[in-house]
C-alpha cells in the first residue's frame, strides 16, 4: 500500500489519508457492517476522481464513493480507497429558478440546497430524515426518498442529468434517450425487453436492484434515472443537474391518533386521495414524551399545503374529517410543526433502543410493500418477529408502504448471528409474498443484496451482473455490493469488539456497566455532523468549528470503537489518535441530549483521559486548571487574591505563568475575588445574629436552602452568590451556608469535582466527591423514603449542578449518598419554583439575549428558567450552541481559535444583534468570561438581573 499511497499523492490535488485516524473514521456507515479501508482521498474535482480511478485500477484496489456516511445497508464502506466528497466537492454550482433546476456537486449537503432554493419558492423534493447532513451524491447513489415522497417521489424522479466517471476513466453525461450509455447497454436492454417490462414490481418505493426498467423506450431510455440507486457500483458521480419543485406557500400538519400502528397502516392508503404532502407513521414506543401529540398508540403525520395558511389548514381539517381516528390535532404554527417533525426525524436514532433500553439494530430498515397491503404485511411481520422471539417498533413512510424498523438482534455471538440470517431469509420471502421490495429507501448494500434472487429471480439478477460488467468490467467500484454480494452475516461491526466488559471508572448504568456497549450507542446517523446549530441544540460545536469528521461525536465514537477492536488502533487506552480526536471535544455534553441515542462523549472523554494518563505525566493544563479548586482554596486561605491579581496584571509574569500552566497566550487571567462568597455569607450571617440578639428577637429558623459554594461563585464571581441570596430571601427562602471542615485541611469545602472530571482525573474526582459526601452526609436523609425531608442545595453554576446530578452518581454508584445528593441539587430557578411557588419576581419588561448554558440544556433542563424569565417579563429566547470556553477547554493552549469560532457561531452574533436595552444573560462563568474577553460585553446571571430589579423597586426606581 506504500506505492499506492505515494502514487495517489502524486496524482491528486486533494488530501490523501492512509493514516490510522483517516481510515478509522470511515470503517463504518450507519449500518451493522464494518470494513477497514486502505486509505481515504478527498478529491477536489472530477480530474482528481479520474486520477484516483486510474491509480487504483493499476493496483487492482477497489474504490468506494462516500457522502455523509449515513447509509444503513453497508454500501458506504470498503476495503480499498474511500472517496470523501464532503470536504471539497460540496458546492452548489448554479440554481436557475426559471427552469427550476440546480447543478450540484456530490458532497453538497441537502439542507444547503434547500436554503438556496427557498428564496425562490422552490425546494428539492426528497428529504430524508438525515437532511441536515446527507449529501446529494449519497441520495442519488441510494435513490433516497424521505417523508414527502408521496408528493414528489424519489431522488430518481428529481434527476435530469448526471456527470459520471467510469472505472476505466470515461467521462459520461447521463440523460434521456440513451445519453451517456456505456457501449453495449442499449443492446443488452433491447434483448431483454420482455423481462424488463414484467419482472419489476410496480411500487412507489422500489429501490432494490438496478433500475434497468428506466431504460425501456416507453420510459424515455433514461440513463440518469437508471443510474440512481446503483450505490456507487457503476460509476463515480462528479456533478448532477436536479429538478426542483415549487414549495407550498403555507403548510398545515394533521397529526392523527390511532390505537396502534396496524390501525394507522390500514388508514394510510385511504388518505392518498387527498393529495397530501406526507403520510408518515410512528408508534408510541419511539416517542420520548407524548406531550403535544393527540391521544393514541400510533400516529400518522399528514402534511398539507396551500397558497394560504387558511387553505392549508382547510385541507388538513378535511383529512381529519375523512379519517377514522381516536383523536387528532391540526398545527399551522411553523414552530409547532418543526417541533413535531423533530419527534418523527429523531425516531431513526431512538429506534436503536428498545423501550427497556436494550439495543436494536438495522438490517431490515426499509422494506416496502404496496400501500394497500401495509396493514396485512405489518400483521405478518409482527407474527414473524414473535416466532423468532424478536422485538421491533415499525415507523416510517406509511403512505408509500415503506416501513423502517430496528430489531433487537443479538449480533454479538454466533447463535444470534445465525438467527439474524434465518430471520432475514424468511422476512425477504414475506416481503416478496406481499408484492414488495426488499429496500424501499436505503438501498440493498450488503444487508439485502444476497437476497435479491428471492425478489427478482436468478435470471434478472444475472441481468444485473451483465449490466454491472458493461459499466465496470474490472469490478473496481464497490465490489460485493448489489451483484456478487458478500454474505449478509459477514463483516459485522460487532464481531471485533471485546466480549467481556473492560474495567472502567464510570458506572454506565444505561449500558450495563459496559464501556463497549456505551460506544456501540453511536449507530452513525450523524446528527452531530450538522453544519449549523438550530433552535436550542448544542451538538457538536467542535465539528461545526472545524468541519472535520474526527471532531464530530460520531468520529470520536468510531475511533473509540476501533480502539476497542484493536485491529487498526492497536495501542488501546494509550492511543494518540483517540487522544487527539478527543482533544477538541469541549465536554459540553450536548450529545447527551441532542444525539438521538444519548451518546455522552464528555463522559467517554473523561474515561479515556483517566486511562490514557494513568501512571504518566499529564499536560500542564491538567495540573493548573484541572486542579483549580485546590489552588483557589489556597489563595483564599492565605488571603493573597490581591497579590495574585497584581502579579497577573504584569504581562511578562502572566505570559510566563501561561506557558508553565499550558494556558493559551491569547487569554487573560480572570480576576480573583478579594472576599470569597462563603466568607461574605458567614460574615453576613454573624451580623444578622448580632442584630437579632440585640433586638431580643428570635434567631433565624432552620435553613430552607443551602447555597452551594461552587469554585466559580466562591472565588471568581461572588456577586452572583450575593445576588442569589438577596433574591431567595426576598422570596421568603432562608439561605444557609453549606457545612465546611476546619480551615487547616486542604479542601475544606464541598466540591462537585468538575475540573477533575473534565480533565479525566477521575481518582482525584472520586476522592473530592467522597469528601463532599462525608461533609454533607449528616444533612442527607438516611434513605430515599425516609421520614426526614431532603435538603435543597442551590447550585448557581450550571456546569457544577450538572456534575452533581449526572456525574456524581455515575462515578460513585456504590455510595447511596451520591444519588441522594444528586436528587437534592436544584438550579436557581428551580429553587424559587420549589421553595417559593407563590412569589412573583419584579417585572423588567425588557428583551433578553444570550445563550442557554450547554450543560443546562443537556443535563438540567431550562424549563424553570424560561418560566421565571416569563414571570419577570424578560422576553425572547436564548440561542443554543456552546460559548466555546467550556470551562478549562478555551483556556488550554492550542484551543483558542476553535473556542473563538464556537462563540462566533451563535452567541456573539445574537448579542451583537440584540437591541440596546436587551439584558445579556449568561448563567455560566465560562459564558460570561467568553463574552467579556471576545466582545467586551458583560453578561449577567439571572440572579444578578433579578437582584438589581429588586433593589431598584426598593428605591422606587423602574427596573
Amino acid at each position: 500500500m506504500v506505492d499506492l499511497e505515494a502514487e495517489l499523492r502524486r496524482a491528486v490535488r486533494g488530501e490523501v489519508g492512509f493514516d490510522v485516524t483517516s481510515r478509522a473514521l470511515v470503517t463504518m456507515d450507519a449500518s451493522n457492517y464494518r470494513r477497514v479501508p486502505a486509505g481515504v482521498v478527498a478529491p477536489r474535482d472530477a480530474d482528481d476522481v479520474a486520477a484516483v480511478l486510474e491509480v487504483c485500477r493499476a493496483h487492482a484496489v477497489p474504490v468506494v464513493a462516500r457522502g455523509g456516511g449515513t447509509s444503513i445497508a453497508g454500501q458506504a464502506t470498503g476495503t480499498g480507497v474511500v472517496l470523501d466528497f464532503t470536504r471539497h466537492m460540496n458546492r452548489l454550482i448554479g440554481l436557475d429558478p426559471v427552469t427550476r433546476t440546480a447543478v450540484v456537486q456530490p458532497g453538497l449537503v441537502l439542507d444547503r440546497l434547500q436554503e438556496a432554493a427557498a428564496p425562490h419558492g422552490l425546494r428539492f423534493g426528497p428529504d430524508p430524515s438525515t437532511h441536515s447532513r446527507c449529501t446529494l451524491g449519497g441520495m442519488i447513489g441510494n435513490n433516497s426518498c424521505g417523508s414527502h415522497s408521496v408528493a414528489w417521489g424519489t431522488t430518481a424522479d428529481s434527476v435530469r442529468e448526471l456527470d459520471v466517471v467510469t472505472a476505466r476513466g470515461a467521462r459520461l453525461r447521463l440523460g434521456r434517450d440513451w445519453a451517456g450509455a456505456p457501449p453495449g447497454l442499449r443492446e443488452l436492454v433491447d434483448g431483454e425487453l420482455a423481462r424488463l417490462r414484467t419482472g419489476f414490481p410496480d411500487l412507489p418505493r422500489r429501490i432494490s436492484g438496478y433500475a434497468l426498467d428506466a431504460l425501456l423506450p416507453e420510459r424515455g431510455a433514461d440513463v440518469a434515472r437508471a443510474f440512481c440507486g446503483s450505490e456507487g457500483t457503476l460509476g463515480i458521480l462528479t456533478e448532477a443537474t436536479v429538478r426542483l419543485v415549487e414549495a407550498p406557500r403555507a403548510r398545515a400538519l394533521a397529526v392523527l391518533g390511532y390505537a396502534d400502528e396496524s390501525a394507522a397502516a390500514e388508514a394510510a392508503a385511504g388518505l392518498l386521495a387527498a393529495a397530501p404532502l406526507t403520510v408518515e407513521g410512528m408508534a408510541a414506543d419511539l416517542v420520548r414524551s407524548p406531550a403535544g401529540l393527540p391521544r393514541g398508540g400510533a400516529w400518522l403525520f399528514v402534511e398539507t399545503g396551500g397558497e394560504t395558511a387558511a387553505e392549508a389548514r382547510a385541507r388538513a381539517e378535511a383529512v381529519v374529517r375523512a379519517a377514522d381516528v381516536l383523536d387528532a390535532l391540526v398545527v399551522t404554527d411553523p414552530a409547532g410543526q418543526r417541533a413535531l417533525w423533530r419527534v418523527r426525524e429523531d425516531a431513526s436514532g431512538t429506534a436503536t433502543r428498545m423501550p427497556d433500553g436494550s439495543e436494536a439494530w438495522p438490517g431490515w430498515e426499509d422494506c416496502a410493500v404496496p400501500p394497500a397491503r401495509l396493514g396485512a404485511y405489518l400483521r405478518d411481520f409482527r407474527s414473524l418477529l414473535a416466532t423468532y422471539g424478536l422485538r421491533g417498533t415499525p415507523y416510517g413512510h406509511f403512505g408509500d408502504g415503506c416501513i423502517h424498523v430496528r430489531i433487537d438482534f443479538d449480533l454479538l455471538d454466533a447463535a444470534g448471528v445465525a438467527r439474524f440470517r434465518r430471520f432475514s431469509e424468511e422476512l425477504a420471502d414475506l416481503v416478496v409474498a406481499h408484492g414488495g421490495s426488499l429496500s424501499g429507501e436505503h438501498g440493498d448494500g450488503q444487508a439485502r443484496a444476497e437476497l435479491l434472487p428471492r425478489m427478482y429471480g436468478a435470471p434478472t439478477v444475472a441481468l444485473f451482473e451483465r449490466a454491472k460488467g458493461l459499466w465496470d468490467p474490472d469490478d473496481l467500484l464497490n465490489p460485493g455490493i448489489l451483484v456478487r454480494p458478500a454474505p449478509l452475516d459477514t463483516n459485522l461491526r460487532f464481531a471485533v469488539l471485546p466480549r467481556e466488559p473492560l474495567p472502567v471508572a464510570f458506572a454506565y448504568p444505561a449500558d450495563g456497566g459496559d464501556f463497549s456497549a456505551a460506544v456501540r450507542r453511536c449507530v452513525g446517523v450523524a446528527k452531530c455532523r450538522t453544519t449549523e446549530a438550530s433552535g436550542a441544540s448544542v451538538m457538536c460545536p467542535s465539528f461545526r468549528a472545524t468541519g472535520e469528521e474526527a471532531h464530530s461525536t460520531r468520529g470520536r465514537a468510531r475511533l473509540l470503537h476501533e480502539m476497542l477492536a484493536g485491529e487498526l488502533v492497536t495501542d488501546g487506552w494509550r492511543s494518540t489518535e483517540v487522544r487527539d480526536a478527543l482533544d477538541l471535544c469541549l465536554s459540553c455534553k450536548g450529545c447527551r441530549t441532542d444525539c438521538p441515542v444519548g451518546v455522552d462523549m464528555a463522559t467517554y472523554k473523561a474515561e479515556f483521559l483517566h486511562h490514557h494518563y494513568a501512571g504518566r505525566r499529564r499536560p500542564a493544563a491538567h495540573y493548573s486548571m484541572g486542579r483549580l479548586p485546590r489552588w483557589l482554596s489556597l489563595v483564599a486561605r492565605t488571603r493573597t487574591a490581591g497579590l495574585v491579581n497584581a502579579l497577573a496584571a504584569v504581562r511578562p509574569l502572566a505570559a510566563a505563568a501561561a506557558r508553565l500552566g499550558g494556558i493559551a497566550p491569547e487569554r487573560e487571567f480572570p480576576r480573583l475575588a478579594r472576599e470569597p462568597f462563603s466568607r461574605w455569607l458567614r460574615r453576613r450571617g454573624r451580623g444578622r445574629d448580632r442584630a437579632a440578639r440585640s433586638g431580643g428577637g428570635p434567631r433565624d429558623p432552620a435553613p430552607t436552602a443551602y447555597l452551594w459554594p461552587d469554585t466559580f461563585t466562591e472565588h471568581l464571581s461572588p456577586s452572583v452568590g450575593r445576588a442569589a441570596v438577596r433574591v431567595l430571601e426576598a422570596a421568603g427562602v432562608t439561605v444557609a451556608e453549606v457545612p465546611a471542615r476546619p480551615r487547616p485541611l486542604r479542601d475544606s469545602r464541598p466540591c462537585c469535582g468538575l475540573t477533575y472530571l473534565s480533565t479525566g482525573q477521575l481518582d482525584e474526582a472520586r476522592a473530592v466527591l467522597r469528601r463532599t459526601l462525608d461533609l454533607l452526609g449528616p444533612l442527607l436523609p438516611p434513605d430515599p423514603d425516609g421520614a426526614r425531608q431532603a435538603p435543597v442545595f442551590v447550585v448557581l453554576e450550571p456546569s457544577c449542578a450538572a456534575a452533581l446530578r449526572a456525574d456524581l452518581p455515575e462515578l460513585l454508584p456504590d455510595d447511596p449518598r451520591a444519588a441522594r445528593l444528586a436528587a437534592a441539587v436544584v438550579t436557581f430557578a428551580e429553587a424559587l419554583e420549589r421553595l417559593a411557588p407563590q412569589w412573583t419576581p419584579p417585572r423588567l419588561d425588557r428583551p433578553v439575549t444570550g445563550q442557554t448554558h450547554c450543560h443546562q440544556h443537556a443535563v438540567l433542563g431550562d424549563a424553570a428558567d424560561r418560566r421565571l424569565r416569563e414571570a419577570a417579563a424578560l422576553t425572547g429566547d436564548l440561542v443554543g450552541g456552546c460559548c466555546g470556553l467550556a470551562g478549562n477547554f478555551g483556556f488550554e493552549k492550542g484551543h483558542f481559535e476553535v473556542s473563538k469560532t464556537c462563540a462566533q457561531e451563535r452567541l456573539l452574533p445574537a448579542v451583537a444583534a440584540a437591541p440596546r436595552e436587551a439584558v445579556v444573560l449568561a448563567d455560566g462563568f465560562s459564558c460570561r468570561t467568553q463574552l467579556e474577553q471576545l466582545a467586551g460585553v458583560r453578561g449577567r446571571h439571572l440572579a444578578e438581573v433579578l437582584a438589581e430589579a429588586l433593589e431598584q423597586d426598593r428605591e422606587g426606581r423602574r427596573p
